[in-house]
């Protein structure tokens, strides 16, 4: 279950927001309640939130050198300030470190889920952005940005392989079907792409493998065989060459992303 960390020096304040957000969305996040950014940073140190929602005065260390810290050691916990000063410099100050809102004392309670509604959106598209990295391959993008300016048969190639990607496919078959020699179509093939026939074949059936891992219920013979591979072994072998892991192990991580 997803974070939601509630800071504030003021024990009413804190568990006043705390009651307003259960009750917006009751069982869906957990919420932790600290006194202090002291307290703050130390709970970081060994726990992880989506959303930060903190007082900007606070005795010691203030909201503002809270957020500071925040910045360089989890960029990408997203934070509300809330305050009982309206003083400008405090609310530009905090915006200068991506902010999602500046809510005043009183709180407004619609105010406050409509912030906590914007900033857990963000970090959804954060989170898919993120997950979209690890299941893209670079190279291949490389490719895909330049398919329009390769020569005809160099794209017929790709298209081929493309339908035809769970089964075996040979360097002398895409010659064939381009009308060319086999050795001729090797050099213009790695030509415009910058990747050996075979090694693009190699990575296109990965990042295939890692859409049905994502994707999917399918077992690891199952998309072994969706990919081309006769043996899920050699699959994995090759899997865990290009990714550092296997299979199983990369399904786990995106799993625990996505949580």
């Amino acid at each position: 279950m997803k974070t939601i960390l509630i800071v504030d020096d003021e024990p009413r304040t804190r568990q006043g927001i705390k009651r307003t957000l259960e009750a917006w969305s009751p069982g869906h996040y957990h919420f932790e309640t600290l006194a202090s950014a002291q307290e703050a940073m130390d709970w970081l140190e060994s726990n992880e939130a989506v959303l930060l929602i903190t007082d900007i005065r606070m005795p010691e260390i203030t909201g503002l050198r809270l957020i500071e810290e925040i910045n360089g050691k989890h960029p990408s916990l997203f934070v509300i300030v809330i305050s009982g000063y309206s003083e400008f410099e405090y609310a530009r100050t905090a915006l200068q470190y991506g902010v999602i809102d500046y809510l005043l004392k009183p709180i407004d309670k619609n105010k406050l889920t409509h912030a906590v509604e914007v900033a857990l959106e963000r970090n959804d598209q954060q989170q898919r952005i993120e997950r979209m990295e690890k299941i893209v391959d670079t190279r291949l993008m490389d490719t895909s940005d330049g398919n329009n300016q390769y020569s005809e048969p160099v794209r017929e190639a790709i298209n081929y392989i493309e339908a035809h990607l769970e089964e075996p496919i040979s360097l002398r078959e895409l010659a064939e079907v381009s009308h060319m020699n086999a050795n001729y179509f090797s050099v213009l093939f790695k030509e415009h792409t910058g990747l050996t026939f075979s090694d693009y074949l190699t990575r296109r059936r990965v990042q295939r493998a890692k859409e049905l891992i994502v994707g999917t219920k399918l077992s690891v013979n199952e998309i072994s065989e969706r990919v081309g591979y006769q043996t899920a072994k050699y699959f994995i072998k090759v899997f865990r060459k290009l990714e550092g892991m296997s299979p199983g192990q990369y399904r786990q991580q995106m799993n625990e992303s996505n949580n």
